[in-house]
């Protein structure tokens, strides 16, 4: 296929907007893990086999790649990891990237072990938004979820953080059947009273454990006496709801349900991912790959920089395909992803 036929390449100008995927998607919101190492070592996140990516890229480098993305239409970038607050120069790396030209909001994915300390610089440093993992309210469930977490420093950074006056909160809530999915009133409980929005997550195959459907989750919920009505797409707000997540209302706030298993959010996808060490990563249930690093020490230009971007755009599909038979064997590990 030549450029002049391909959807995701441009032959006149490859930093030109928009971006597109293979299937004309608009590519508007960029996934950038900034380390893929972690102090909790989730069991459905990151496996004791993973020993982490050895050359991570530098803050002018996050910079460099970011804004060659601005350049071509992405308009949100999210820091997620592992966890992104164990990088001393994180603060570093927020100012920079919310202050390039393009860049309408930077968010950051975190554990919130390190928002005591660092709520409020961050969000004085350009982040308007952080989604917070919290999966159980119980100190012994936590602890059998992840035994290196620290349940107590989580709960204070989560309040740290509500207090630091963020323009979005979101608690993300990973279901497992067995483990957690009975708190799951409990949880939308305590984000409303710090005025967070709870999201419940259906378990991805990246690891250990049994998800439990969205619809059944709806249904316990409601069965407890939680009174649920569907939002409808009219009603939503950009900055509450823009991404894979159906909301809910309920009388303290919105309620979120991410189902990628059972009601499959690719159809939507505006979201390209960028690993820690610079692989540019088309789709989160695949292995294609673009390094983007290795152009950028080797000295390559912006607009080649874009090629490469457009190309392994190309080969994104149409679906996750996390429901294949034998899919999982194929899959890294999610803190290996960027999530």
């Amino acid at each position: 296929m030549t450029p002049a036929m391909h959807p995701t390449v441009s032959p006149r100008d490859p930093l030109a907007p928009p971006l597109l995927d293979a299937q004309g998607r608009r590519m508007t919101y960029l996934r950038l893990s900034v380390t893929d190492r972690c102090n909790f070592r989730c069991t459905y996140c990151s496996p004791a086999s993973w020993g982490g990516k050895k050359d991570l890229l530098t803050p002018q480098e996050f910079e460099r790649i970011v804004s060659v993305f601005a350049r071509m239409g992405i308009q949100r970038v999210r820091l997620t990891g592992g966890e992104p607050l164990i990088r001393p120069d994180i603060l570093e790396i927020s100012r920079a990237l919310s202050s390039l030209p393009g860049v309408e909001r930077v968010a950051i994915t975190t554990n919130a072990s390190h928002l005591e300390r660092l709520a409020v610089p961050l969000r004085e440093a350009g982040v308007s938004q952080l989604n917070i993992s919290l999966d159980t309210l119980q100190a012994e469930t936590f602890r059998r979820i992840s035994k290196q977490g620290d349940f107590a420093a989580t709960l204070r950074g989560i309040d740290a953080a509500a207090a630091a006056g963020f323009a979005s909160l979101k608690l993300n809530v990973v279901v497992m059947r067995g483990v957690n999915e009975h708190e799951a009133a409990a949880l939308v409980a305590y984000a409303h009273a710090r005025g967070i929005i709870p999201r419940f997550i259906e378990l991805m195959p990246f690891g250990q454990g049994e998800p439990v459907p969205s619809a059944e989750l709806v249904a316990q919920l409601q069965a407890s006496g939680l009174p649920l009505e569907e939002e409808p797409v009219e009603a939503r707000t950009q900055v509450s709801t823009s991404g894979p997540a159906r909301y809910w209302r309920a009388p303290g706030g919105q309620v979120g349900f991410i189902s990628p298993l059972t009601q499959n959010f690719c159809g939507g996808c505006n979201r390209v991912r960028v690993a820690s060490n610079g692989d540019l990563r088309s789709c989160l249930g695949g292995r294609a790959q673009a390094p983007l690093h290795q152009l950028i020490r080797g000295g390559a230009s912006d607009p080649e920089l874009a090629l490469a971007i457009r190309q392994a755009l190309g080969e994104k599909p149409e679906g996750h395909r996390f429901t294949e038979t034998g899919n999982a064997a194929t899959l890294l590990p999610m803190m290996g992803i960027g999530g």
